[in-house]
């Protein structure tokens, strides 16, 4: 789990023009090591981080399993966080904060595995400016478009500085969550889309948003960049946003459907990109410091046994999904395998909780749209990098 905290900002990444930030006067040097979060063999790199994972069996049987980053990995990889920033302002400073430093660690860096990990601080829309603007009382500035510019601006500049100083023609997966995926999304219509790069692009990654494609085709948004449709396939795009499949989107969601009649919404399942079911294989966050600002309790794994120690969890076999339309709606559905009579948890954190204790079903499960599909998500990298290198 990420924290109730990020759910209620990345509402920001299904406005992609609010993306941005502060007066576009004054541009941030990305040749400096201190403005990004992750880069390979950085000082202080908040992605060599412990991923040590407590993989839990149906019967509770637990067992460790380590993580190791591949520094030599062929392929790269690069990320633009969702809106975590609780600074005080209308954007956010260019300080990597325990908001930034967690959120690369439950939504990148086990990707690691497979890629060399890019990831730049960017002066974003702040969660302060989204309460505030939510409650009716806008911070003075907030909808100048000067200020709503700077952070796309931001992360174009740190694409640029990668291309031209770090990718040497190397093939990149793009990976974004909510405020992320709408930064993203821009700057692949933008820049890569129909461009010569296209040819290096992997994949885009683009979880928590609704990214939009002509009705019943794979492209849309991307003129030229489909969506995929298997793992061995470049080039192409993943995205969904994750509902429950006992609390589906209501009328009222943020995610699944998109404003132009003439398009819909894409649901890219990470584990069964042709489609049908999958089984999720979920790396959940265990950190007391993400269960402290969490917005649902962290469940025991195991009934009556501690709660492991590890930063993440693995429940082998307890969720599956599905990409499904319903109701003009189209999202990965959660389906949790329940079964009363093992001791293994038979319920999984998640959902947005408001006052009251009311789970805030328009949200579902975007706080961990990224958790729930991780290892999914790094074995499609994998392949798609093979078949990538393949080609190339």
């Amino acid at each position: 789990m990420i924290g109730k905290s990020l759910a209620l900002g990345c509402a920001i990444g299904l406005l992609s023009t609010l993306a941005q930030a502060q007066p576009a006067s004054v541009r941030n040097d990305y040749a400096k090591p201190e403005t990004w979060v992750c880069w390979p063999g950085k000082a202080g790199d908040a992605c060599a981080v412990d991923m040590t994972t407590t993989v839990i069996k149906a019967n509770g049987a637990m067992s460790v399993e380590a993580f190791k980053a591949e520094p030599k990995a062929p392929v790269d990889c690069f990320y633009v966080y969702p809106t975590v920033s609780n600074d005080t302002g209308v954007v956010s400073d260019m300080t990597a904060g325990p908001e930034e430093l967690n959120v690369v660690r439950a939504q990148l860096a086990r990707l690691g595995a497979k890629c060399r990990i890019y990831a730049p601080l960017y002066r974003q829309f702040t969660l302060t400016a989204l309460r505030a603007a939510s409650a009716g009382t806008p911070i003075a500035g907030s909808a100048d478009p000067a200020v709503r510019q700077v952070g796309y601006n931001d992360v174009l500049d740190a694409w640029n500085h990668y291309l031209t100083h770090e990718n040497k023609g190397r093939g990149v997966v793009l990976v974004g969550h909510s405020q992320g995926s709408g930064v993203l999304a821009r700057l692949i219509a933008a820049e890569i889309d129909g461009k010569p790069i296209q040819k290096q692009l992997i994949s885009a990654i683009l979880m928590g948003t609704s990214l939009g494609v002509d009705k019943g085709k794979d492209t849309g948004t991307f003129k030229s960049i489909p969506t995929c449709k298997s793992a061995n396939q470049t080039g192409c795009v993943i995205a969904y946003a994750t509902f429950r499949d006992t609390v589906p989107p209501p009328a009222n969601t943020r995610f699944g459907r998109v404003a132009n009649p003439a398009m819909e919404a894409v649901c890219t399942n990470p584990a069964a990109l042709g489609g049908g079911k999958g089984e999720l294989k979920a790396y959940l966050s265990n950190t007391a410091a993400e269960i402290a600002s969490s917005a649902a309790a962290t469940p025991a794994w195991v009934r009556g046994t501690a709660n492991p120690m590890t930063p993440f969890v693995s429940v082998p076999g307890l969720l599956t999904g599905q990409c499904v339309s319903k109701n003009g709606f189209n999202y990965l559905e959660a389906h949790v395998n329940a079964d009363p009579a093992d001791p293994r948890t038979d319920t999984i954190a998640g959902d947005v909780v408001g006052a009251g204790g009311q789970v805030a079903a328009d949200w579902g499960l975007h706080l961990i749209d990224a958790n729930i599909a991780m290892g999914n998500l790094v074995d499609v990298v994998g392949i798609e990098s093979k078949a990538y290198l393949a080609r190339k």
